[in-house]
Parts: C-alpha cells; sequence; structure tokens
C-alpha cells in the first residue's frame, strides 16, 4: 500500500522560508515522479512542482518559479518543497503526489498525501 505522508507545514511571516518534506513508504520511490500541489481555501487544487523518477527534469507553476526548489532523494524514498520569499497568497494546504510522469494535471497523480498546512502573514 503507498502512503505519502507530508511535513514541514507551518506559520512564517512573509518573505521567509519553509522545507516541505514528502516521505513515501509502499512504493518503488525511484520508479516515481512525484509532484506537490496546493489548494488554497475555497479555491481548487493547483499544481506546484513536479519532479523526474531521478530528478534531471524540474517543473514550476509560473506563480512559484524563481522562488520554490524541488528536489528528491531516492535513498531516503523522500521528496522537498523549499519554499522561500513567501507570500501570503502562498497559504494553503500543500499535498505530495506520486504519479507515472512529470505532470501539472493532477488526474496524472494516483496516490496523494494527507496534506500540510501552510500560513504565510502579512
Amino acid at each position: 500500500q503507498v502512503r505519502l505522508v507530508e511535513s514541514g507545514g507551518g506559520l512564517v511571516q512573509a518573505g521567509g522560508s519553509l522545507r516541505l518534506s514528502c516521505a513515501a513508504s509502499g512504493v518503488t520511490f525511484r520508479s516515481a515522479a512525484m509532484g506537490w500541489f496546493r489548494q488554497a481555501p475555497g479555491k481548487e487544487r493547483e499544481f506546484v512542482a513536479t519532479i523526474s523518477r531521478f530528478g534531471v527534469s524540474r517543473y514550476y507553476a509560473d506563480s512559484v518559479k524563481g522562488r520554490f526548489t524541488v528536489s528528491r532523494d531516492n535513498a531516503k524514498n523522500t521528496v522537498y518543497l523549499q519554499m522561500n520569499s513567501l507570500k501570503p497568497e502562498d497559504t494553503a494546504v500543500y499535498y505530495c503526489a506520486q504519479g507515472t510522469s512529470t505532470s501539472g494535471d493532477a488526474h496524472s497523480y494516483a496516490y496523494w498525501g494527507q496534506g500540510t498546512q501552510v500560513t504565510v502573514s502579512s
């Protein structure tokens, strides 16, 4: 059974940084593309970033490009999202997901974590 567990969320002031982690189990981690999505209250879930199996390819939403960095450690079965220069509009529940290819489409990801809350105060 695939299990994804996010951690690292919290409350931070605008301009600050957070690093989210997503630990995977029950899956051959290095065979999976991993993605990060977020959902703010009253809004649809949106794509944030994705990384290919060995980290060669990385793609970002325009809204986070240059501020967020996705990375992975296949030895630890963990994917990370380093978030810098945070803005109040980054406030959302952040989810990691496992899929077969790098994609910005949530339907391409079969497994999801439970999410971690990120709140950015102004």
